[in-house]
């Protein structure tokens, strides 16, 4: 893509170009700005350039040499001059009639694999990331072995966009983001609030079960407790401090130093544990505007937050109680597939993390032990665990495909030790206990943006925000429609009347849009039906379900909804 960009605009200047999940892109300084517009000219030339590449041959230049072949060229220069420092050489690959500053890592027949690839999109990118550097333009595209993979992918990413948590979210009426509050702030309107109450009133619900105490803490700390912890400095998101009583305190951005107040509230014996401390709170973190999009990623975020103070012989059946109950909510909102990475320390880079490595291999060995045992599908991050402990994600795939990082289990040996928690063992002393730290479903909102394009906003019956609306065909069977209303309402069905004077076509196609599993149809056969109580009713998907008695579709609904729960 690159050496296409060069031919056709020779003034440019190139910066990176990495692969990434699914992908590539490349950053470019133009001397005149490009749109999407011009991809096809340069998937054109990509096309004609690959029909001469045979191979890649590596050369290696010293600083100097490799700066002169990027003349006026900053971004080049200032890498060469990073990978340089030591006096090292810099290496070039080369293909065709092109070369560039790459570390290598090709395939072997370029001509022949390089065939399936599609350009994607063109975006704004900060050099480097940093948004006091200078905009530069992103080209993203893909690339697969087969044709078949690349049709695949691109079915996805179409699919996807029908499913997009900001267009459903504004059409749904679930939740809106205002510049006026600021990017990364949603607002739930009422549909959105109510989901998101089922689903905190569900995770309460299953933490209940099985013994967490629940606790509220507050919305900022002083900055000193993230220095006790550790995560000041290692931790990139945490907001700028502010001035109170001539101390600095911050937004908190994780509830694990608020959660340990507790536990150092009172002495804590060994017959106390497993410990178990749960809250579902707002935390708030620095995201990159460029890394903001609905309520996949925000800065105030509610976490389903869970910390469990275990003896170590209490680890195991600790961590499998936890999963096990992870898997069953997955199952219960219709993840089917899913697996675990477990995320361990770098061996090679232990100074990266707190504690002695010995206590790490422990905790690393203990995830894996339990992965193993309940998930079909295990696979290890190297380097990808948190600075203070090792943990295990859990990974979805969502109804197209995509595989989204949801659930969290953490095994931390070292926080107890920065913040002097200790418990009395059944022989009189003081000792350290293991903390496990839990996110059944991570960010809430997060979740919630997961499940819409998940869903394609046509939630569960048991999830809707909006479970059965009543359509009568004029005015006149206002009243009847009414009562039916009343009765659904009365059994914690979410109903609504469309009371609208609109035709009643119209009217179906709104509760249709607004993807409500039901829509019940009153007129003058069930008007009439007395103490009957006939109702019409047809699902979201078109179907006609028929004429029904009231109190047998109630019971239909409920039934339904209990399987779910």
């Amino acid at each position: 893509m690159a050496a296409a960009v060069m031919e056709i605009w020779p003034d440019t200047k190139r910066t990176i170009g990495p692969a990434i999940e699914n992908g590539f892109y490349f950053d470019f300084e133009f001397a005149s700005p490009i749109s999407e517009s011009d991809l096809p000219r340069i998937d054109q030339k990509m096309r004609e350039l690959v029909k001469s590449w045979k191979g890649f041959e590596k050369h290696e230049l010293s600083a100097g040499d490799a700066k002169k072949e990027y003349p006026n060229n900053p971004y080049k220069h200032e890498l060469i001059e990073e990978f340089t420092k030591n006096g090292e050489k810099v290496s070039f690959y080369k293909s065709g009639s092109y070369w560039d500053l790459c570390k290598g890592g090709h395939v072997e027949n370029p001509r022949e694999q390089l065939k399936h690839f599609k350009l994607l999109s063109v975006a704004g990118a900060y050099w480097r990331g940093d948004e006091k550097n200078k905009m530069l333009t992103r080209i993203y595209g893909t690339a697969f072995a087969t044709k078949e993979e690349l049709e695949k992918y691109l079915w996805q990413m179409e699919e996807a966009k029908k499913r997009d948590n900001r267009k459903l979210g504004k059409d749904l009426e679930l939740y809106l983001i205002s510049q006026q509050i600021g990017s990364g702030l949603p607002i739930l309107m009422p549909k959105g609030a109510l989901i998101k109450k089922i689903i905190e009133d569900d995770l309460y619900s299953e933490k209940r079960k099985i013994g967490y105490q629940f606790v509220w803490s507050s919305h900022i700390a002083k900055s000193q407790i993230y220095h006790t912890s550790g995560h000041w400095g290692k931790y990139d998101a945490m907001f700028a401090p502010m001035k109170l009583d001539d101390e600095d305190y911050v937004l908190k951005p994780m509830n694990c130093p608020h959660h340990f107040q507790y536990y150092l509230n009172s002495p804590r014996s060994y017959k106390e544990l497993p410990f178990r401390i749960a809250e579902t709170a707002t935390v708030y973190r620095n995201e990159k505007s460029g890394e903001l999009g609905g309520l996949l990623r925000v800065r105030s975020l509610t976490i389903d937050d869970g910390h469990t103070f275990i003896r170590l012989d209490q680890t195991n059946e600790e961590l499998e109680l936890v999963l096990v109950i992870i898997k069953k909510i997955l199952e219960r909102y219709g993840f089917r597939e899913y697996r675990a990475r477990i995320s361990t320390s770098d061996p090679d880079n232990q100074q990266k993390y707190l504690g002695d490595r010995d206590a790490w291999v422990r905790a690393e060995e203990a995830l894996k032990k339990q992965a193993e045992k309940l998930f079909d599908s295990v696979s290890v991050g190297v380097g990808e665990a948190a600075f203070y402990g090792p943990k295990i994600d859990v990974m979805v795939k969502d109804a197209v495909g995509r595989e989204w990082q949801l659930s969290t289990v953490q095994l931390d040996y070292n926080q107890p030790k920065n913040f002097e928690m200790k418990y009395t063992d059944e022989n009189g002393e003081e000792v350290y206990p293991a903390i496990v730290h839990v996110a059944m479903i991570g960010s809430i909102e997060r979740f919630m943006g997961i499940l819409i394009e998940h869903y394609a906003g046509a939630f569960p019956l048991w999830l809707a925000p909006v479970q059965v609306k009543i359509v009568p065909v004029s005015e006149k069977f206002g009243d009847y429609a009414k009562k039916v209303k009343d009765m659904f309402n009365a059994a914690s069905i979410r109903t609504e009347l469309d009371m609208d004077a609109k035709s009643l076509g119209y009217k179906i196609r709104q509760a249709t849009l607004q993807k409500v599993p039901y829509m019940i149809i009153i007129g003058e056969k069930e008007s009439a039906s007395g103490s009957d109580m006939l109702i019409s009713v047809r699902s979201r998907d078109g179907k006609d379900l028929g004429t029904l008695s009231a109190s047998e579709f109630l019971k239909k609904l409920q039934n339904d909804i209990e399987h779910y729960l």
